[in-house]
């Protein structure tokens, strides 16, 4: 998340670890955490352990919401982020933006969600919708997995980005090619390995990375 600038200081991901909890990386910035650093195990049922940050109720009322959901990415990307502020979210103009057609919701509030009720709220909102924008500080993603997850805030900053660079062109009247209902669906697909190969494009480098492919070898 930090190396392709996904996620500054306050980042934090995490991953279902049983039925009824996950595991979140640890209260610190994610460029910082070394290699064997233990995430922190919270539970769908009572209050945060120590270790959690506050915004990780987000990622509990997810979980609680959707028994499908394994992993769970909470984001500062910096397009999405300028794309909040003039109180938009990305539309489906090219391929990876159809994951999220028509459009991310946008977060009614500035404040970070730090409360029970607003957590609650959020995920609320959500759905069982890919992402959700919050103005000013971010995005939530949710997938399947925690390579899904991953996966699906890379895309969301990258349909921002391409939000962004057609703004000058639809501010002179030219009208940039929104996905239709029929195109995104036959869009956003998985096949050809599409979200393996974003994860494995995300991790490459890494030491953890680097262990996993050594013991598939041996296997």
């Amino acid at each position: 998340m930090v190396r392709h600038g996904l996620a500054h200081a306050y980042g934090h991901v995490s991953q279902r670890f049983t039925a009824d909890s996950f595991l979140v990386s640890p209260a610190g910035p994610l460029g910082s955490v070394a290699e064997g650093d233990e995430c922190v195990r919270v539970s769908l049922d009572g209050p945060l352990p120590t270790g959690a940050l506050p915004e990780v109720r987000i990622h509990r009322e997810i979980y609680r919401n959707r028994p499908d959901i394994g992993g769970v990415c909470r984001m500062q990307p910096p397009a999405t982020m300028a794309l909040s502020a003039l109180r938009r979210t990305p539309r489906a103009l090219h391929g990876l933006g159809t994951y999220f057609a028509p459009a991310p919701s946008l977060w009614e509030s500035v404040a970070l969600v730090r409360d029970d009720q607003s957590a609650v709220k959020l995920a609320s909102q959500m759905g069982d919708a890919a992402a959700i924008v919050l103005p000013g500080n971010g995005a939530v993603t949710a997938g399947a997995s925690i390579e899904d997850a991953a996966a699906l805030a890379f895309f969301l900053e990258d349909a921002a980005r391409v939000e962004l660079a057609v703004l000058p062109a639809t501010a002179a009247g030219i009208a940039a090619h929104e996905y239709t209902p029929e195109e995104a669906r036959t869009r956003a697909v998985r096949a050809g390995a599409l979200f393996e190969r974003m994860w494995e494009f995300l991790c490459h480098g890494d030491p953890e990375w680097q262990a996993y492919n050594q013991i598939g070898d041996r296997d």
